[in-house]
C-alpha cells in the first residue's frame, strides 16, 4: 500500500503525459505535483521536499538533463527520466548527470508505476537509519543500513549513487570489480554496454574520499579490467 505522504514532482510539457502520469500516481495514493517547464520545477524543488522527480528530457528552456543537474544540488531523491529518445547514449548521459532510471515513451501505466515503486523502495532502504550491516576496509567503516561511511577522520558525505558504488567496491575489497559489474550493482542497469559513467562517478567518489581526509588511492584503477578497493 502506498504512503500517502510520498510526494512526487512531474515535469513534462506534454499535457497528455502529465495528465496520464499525474492520474496514475494519484490513483496509487501518491501526492503528485505537475509542472510543464524547468524554471517552475526548480521553484517547486526549492519550496518542497520531494521523494521522487519524474523529468522529461526535451523541455523548453532548461532541458531535463540540466534540470537534473540543478536538482542534484538541492536533493538526493531519485530521478526518473521520461523521453521519446531511446538510444543507449541518451540513457548513459542520464546516468552520468545523476539520473536513477530512464523510461522511453510511449510507456504503459504498469511499467511506469513499477519503476516508481522500485525507486522509492530503494531510496527508503538507503535512508532507513537502522544499524547492523557494516563493512570495514581501508580505515573506513561502511554501514549499509544507516547509509553512512565513517572512520577515524570523520564521515564521508556521499550521494546515494556514490554510496552504492562504494558499497560494491568495499564488499569486494582486494578484488577487481569490472565496470559492468559496478554498473549493475550500483545502478541496477544490466543491459548497458557503455560504461564511461562508472569512470565519472569513480572520480567523484575519490574526490569525496579525499575531501574527508582519506586517501583517494584506496580506490585503485586496474587498467583494462575495472577498479579495486584496497584492503
Amino acid at each position: 500500500m502506498s504512503d500517502k505522504q510520498t510526494r512526487i514532482l512531474v515535469v513534462d510539457d506534454e499535457a497528455s503525459i502529465t495528465e496520464f502520469v499525474g492520474y496514475a500516481l494519484r490513483k496509487e495514493g501518491y501526492t503528485a505535483d505537475v509542472v510543464d517547464n524547468g524554471e517552475q520545477a526548480l521553484v517547486m524543488a526549492r519550496q518542497n521536499q520531494y521523494d521522487l522527480f519524474v523529468l522529461d528530457i526535451m523541455l523548453p528552456g532548461i532541458d531535463g538533463y540540466e534540470l537534473c543537474r540543478r536538482i542534484r544540488a538541492l536533493s538526493s531523491a531519485p530521478v526518473l527520466f521520461l523521453s521519446a529518445r531511446d538510444t543507449e547514449l541518451d540513457k548513459v548521459v542520464g546516468l552520468e548527470i545523476g539520473g536513477d532510471d530512464y523510461l522511453a515513451k510511449p510507456f504503459g501505466v504498469r511499467e511506469f508505476i513499477a519503476r516508481v515503486r522500485a525507486l522509492l523502495r530503494r531510496a527508503s532502504q538507503n535512508e532507513s537509519g537502522s544499524v547492523g550491516n557494516t563493512i570495514v576496509a581501508g580505515g573506513i567503516e561502511l554501514n549499509e543500513d544507516a547509509h553512512t561511511a565513517t572512520g577515524d577522520k570523520g564521515a564521508i558525505e556521499l550521494t546515494p549513487r556514490e554510496f552504492e558504488l562504494l558499497t560494491a567496491l568495499m564488499k569486494n575489497a582486494g578484488k577487481v570489480v569490472s565496470r559492468e559489474d559496478l554498473l549493475r550493482d550500483a545502478w541496477g542497469w544490466e543491459y548497458l554496454t557503455e560504461t564511461k559513467t562508472v569512470d565519472t562517478h569513480i572520480k567523484r567518489l575519490r574526490d569525496k574520499i579525499e575531501a574527508a581526509g582519506y586517501d583517494p588511492a584506496l580506490v585503485e584503477t586496474v587498467r583494462g579490467y575495472g577498479y579495486r578497493f584496497k584492503l
